[in-house]
């Protein structure tokens, strides 16, 4: 199960039935659950933790240091939960004592070829990440969320639920949930209404997202009170609840518009 070329400390935690390709290097400090396989010449260190079921790819860097200038070689991590796919020479970095001390890649995540996840970015679960998607520092992305390829999110910036981001997209504030949006910087295109059917969303609940999508952007009124038409709108509809939470969980960045 692991090739004889890999190099593994002997201070790794993995599991009995864990696939190591050849020329890996597995660090001191890495747990790899059951399942997982990991290809060629992928080198995974620092403090990271990948659960069960992943399919890494070869050449993959995971658990590097971030790259960020206070950084100063303290103890931070990086945490995978199961089921993920990442592609060839994707790079996820730990996280920094300045933020929540480790970055978050969660469940069954489709992550794509040359992807960089920065420190301290959660990424949700059941989200797509295309080829050349690059996260900066500190990004979160929500459930079911799909970036397309060459999309760059600037730090601090939220991408909320089920989102869609259009090829080179540059994401310089954040993306409310359901919205689709293009170009750069990123402006939103109307709601992601494909992706919801496909997850199964009926059609008077993606009715009730398009009434609150065109209260955020396309009526008359003032950011803040269309936030404030939306919190009514929340107590009749779980799905724009989403939104409602989304927007007054981060009164400190922009949407964009």
């Amino acid at each position: 199960m692991i090739h004889q070329t890999a190099i593994i400390d002997p201070g790794a935690q993995i599991s009995a039935d864990v696939e190591i390709g050849p020329y890996s290097i597995i660090g001191k400090s890495v747990s790899i659950g059951s399942g997982t396989r990991i290809g060629a010449h992928a080198v995974i260190t620092g403090k990271t933790s990948i659960g069960e079921n992943n399919h890494i790819y070869h050449h993959v860097s995971l658990g590097e240091q971030p790259q960020d200038k206070k950084y100063m070689d303290e103890e931070t991590g990086l945490e995978i939960g199961d089921d993920n796919v990442i592609r060839e020479f994707c790079s996820f970095n730990t996280g920094t004592v300045q933020d929540k001390g480790k970055t978050v890649v969660g469940n069954r995540n489709w992550v794509m070829a040359y992807v960089h996840v920065a420190h301290d970015c959660i990424v949700g679960d059941d989200v797509i990440l295309a080829n050349c998607t690059q996260l900066a520092g500190h990004v979160e992305v929500g459930d079911f969320a799909m970036l397309g390829g060459f999309t760059g999110v600037h730090q601090f910036c939220r991408v909320g639920a089920h989102a869609l981001t259009g090829v080179g997209s540059v994401v310089l504030s954040d993306v409310p949930p359901y919205v689709t949006c293009n170009g750069d910087s990123a402006k939103p295109h109307g709601i992601n209404a494909e992706g919801l059917k496909r997850r199964g969303f009926g059609q008077e609940a993606i009715r009730t997202i398009r009434q609150a999508y065109k209260v955020l952007y396309r009526s008359s009124l003032s950011l803040e009170e269309a936030k404030e038409k939306i919190c009514h709108m929340a107590k009749d509809s779980s799905e724009v609840k989403i939104v409602w939470d989304f927007l007054s969980s981060n009164l400190s960045r922009s949407i964009i518009r």
